[in-house]
């Protein structure tokens, strides 16, 4: 059989070619090296830990033990289709657990090259795909180091969590905590709601199969954490884009309520953040798919018959790689029920795991005392899903298309366009207007107000602290094209920069900026506070003051940053709602 290394190796080659001849040749030099995944390790160094279910057997680099595709669910395919995950069988023996598990079955998505495999992944897929990944920067159980949970990005339908940009080995071997990376099922995998349709065959059964594989993967780091070296008292949620979703999810579900004590959401969007998914939403969805496939709600035992490819081709209407991405900016269940469903398979509203929504229109009181941190990157509406958008390829904007942008980012007319255009330019006087049409985008769009509200909502509650940030640091690469586009702050926050040349350069000034963010992720899950001394002093956010913590070579914490325009925008707005 091949090694994981060797088949995502082949894959990458091929991805690579699809890729470059699909975006014009994009920049392609330094970023195929973050495919190779092989981890380097002490060859005679290989420590075995022994969990609830048998002995597993890692790998040490650099003094740090890592497990890789640790089982913590049972067979999900098969009979355990769309059912609520179990837990693994017991084995006999020695298990190795030197290779990352296989992806949950995904649609393909395009990405431009610097944003890499973030949020796709790469590799081997498997419906069999419940497995995590363990760095310990030590195996004592009296330590007690803090635990860093993280959940992948890529929405609800695609993602790994074996992206060499959510390594952990760097995190946990200096600032001294336990890391967590976990797999889990997507898209129609995870969230086909059928609670509905089913009749007597599926009652008394959640739907909300993924999150419940999340909810698992949770008990097992309570119940197995401590063997690592790991405090199972004091476990931080940490994920970025859909990832900050699933934070978001997890700690509106009352299963989950002791099983964390910190969390961290990293540039989400509004739902799944802020909202679940209706179930009358859900079940429409579901019957499109069961439709594609000529199953009839009184034969859902026959959707153990098909293929995983049929299935995908199924739930995406068999149009292969979607040349765009809305997750910038629509809501999962918006748009329509024909071509691509993917999307739509999202966290259901259903009364029993996920009782309300998240955010919407208040915080949870089941997660009131648990600390937060929030925030979202300078530009995130920087067009990472869309290779042949004429962003990259422009070198500046007139003022006329500058004018006509805002005007269909914000619906708005000449003359509030032309007052929202002045006001960043007399705040941001170095701004060129692609900056400013950056800029301005992702301050109207849901990747940033969905933090705000977060962070607005559980500052309300007024019984554990919130903070809130922004991501300001510019990439370099694709003669700055990048900005701080979404995601670009993942190799600072797990502290590896130099694995990440592809996406942030290879500037002398990414070293010092890495310490201060993951430092202050650090601090946060040993104390629930994230400042430390490499930070200027970063209050908690309330209404009033508005504390942002602005993370650029020189981190700075104001009061309400740019007041003036995000007032402006929220005017253009009215009341946010769903959709």
């Amino acid at each position: 059989m091949k090694s994981v290394q060797t088949l995502a190796t082949g894959q990458a080659m091929a991805r690579r070619s699809f890729l470059a001849a699909s975006t014009g040749g994009l920049m392609w030099q330094g970023w195929f090296p973050h495919l190779l995944l092989a981890a380097k390790t002490d060859s005679a160094a290989r420590p075995v830990v022994e969990t609830s279910v048998g002995k597993i057997r890692g790998i040490t680099n650099s003094k740090v033990a890592a497990f890789k595709g640790v089982p913590y669910g049972g067979p999900t395919a098969g009979a355990g289709r769309f059912k609520p995950p179990v837990a693994p069988q017991p084995w006999a023996g020695v298990r190795d657990t030197a290779e990352l598990g296989p992806r949950s079955p995904q649609p393909a998505r395009l990405m431009v090259p610097e944003m890499g495999d973030i949020l796709i992944g790469h590799g081997p897929m498997s419906e069999d795909c419940l497995t995590l990944n363990v760095w310990t920067p030590g195996l004592s159980r009296n330590t007690k180091r803090p635990v860093m949970v993280w959940f992948h990005g890529g929405g609800f339908r695609t993602g790994w969590s074996g992206s060499i940009m959510y390594d952990g080995q760097e995190l946990a071997r200096k600032h001294d905590v336990v890391v967590v990376g976990v797999n889990h099922r997507l898209n129609a995998f995870g969230f086909l709601y059928l609670a509905e349709i089913g009749g007597n065959e599926r009652q008394g059964e959640s739907t909300n199969a993924g999150m419940l594989d999340l909810v698992l993967a949770l008990e097992w780091v309570h119940d197995n954490i401590a063997e690592f070296g790991g405090d199972p008292g004091n476990v931080t949620l940490f994920g970025q884009s859909g990832g900050g979703g699933k934070v978001s999810t997890l700690q509106a579900m009352p299963r989950t309520r002791r099983l964390f004590h910190r969390m961290i959401v990293q540039s989400t969007i509004s739902d799944t953040a802020l909202w679940g998914q209706p179930r009358a939403d859900a079940t429409k969805t579901a019957e499109v798919l069961l439709s594609r496939l000529g199953v009839k709600p009184n034969q859902l035992h026959e959707l153990g018959k098909f293929s995983t490819e049929q299935l995908l081709n199924a739930m995406t209407g068999d149009n292969g790689p979607a040349e765009t991405d809305r997750s910038a900016g629509a809501t999962a269940a918006g748009g329509g029920l024909d071509g691509d469903l993917s999307l739509r398979f999202v966290p259901v509203v259903d009364g029993l795991l996920l009782p309300a929504d998240p955010f919407d229109p208040v915080a949870p009181g089941i997660s009131a005392n648990v600390p937060l941190i929030v925030g979202s990157v300078e530009t995130e509406s920087v067009p990472y899903a869309a290779p042949k958008d004429p962003y990259w390829t422009m070198d500046s904007m007139d003022d006329a298309t500058l004018r006509d942008r805002v005007k269909r980012t914000l619906r708005a007319d000449d003359a509030v366009a032309g007052h929202i255009i002045d006001l960043y330019r007399k705040n941001r006087p170095k701004a060129s207007n692609l900056d400013i049409a950056m800029i301005l985008a992702s301050d109207a769009g849901t990747l940033r107000t969905a933090g705000y509200t977060i962070a607005e909502h559980k500052a309300a509650q007024n019984q554990a602290p919130v903070y809130l940030y922004q991501f300001k640091w510019y990439s370099p690469v694709h003669q700055g094209k990048v900005r701080a586009m979404h995601g670009v702050e993942l190799p600072f926050v797990f502290d590896h920069v130099d694995d990440a040349q592809w996406m942030i350069g290879d500037g002398r000034d990414r070293y010092a900026l890495a310490g201060k963010i993951s430092g202050a992720w650090a601090a946060f899950a040993h104390t629930g506070n994230p400042n430390h001394k490499g930070l200027p002093p970063w209050r908690p956010f309330d209404a009033n003051r508005r504390t942002t913590m602005l993370f650029d070579n020189e981190c700075r914490a104001e009061d309400d940053p740019h007041r003036e325009e995000r007032l402006a925008i929220v005017a253009t707005q009215g009341n946010r709602s769903r959709g």
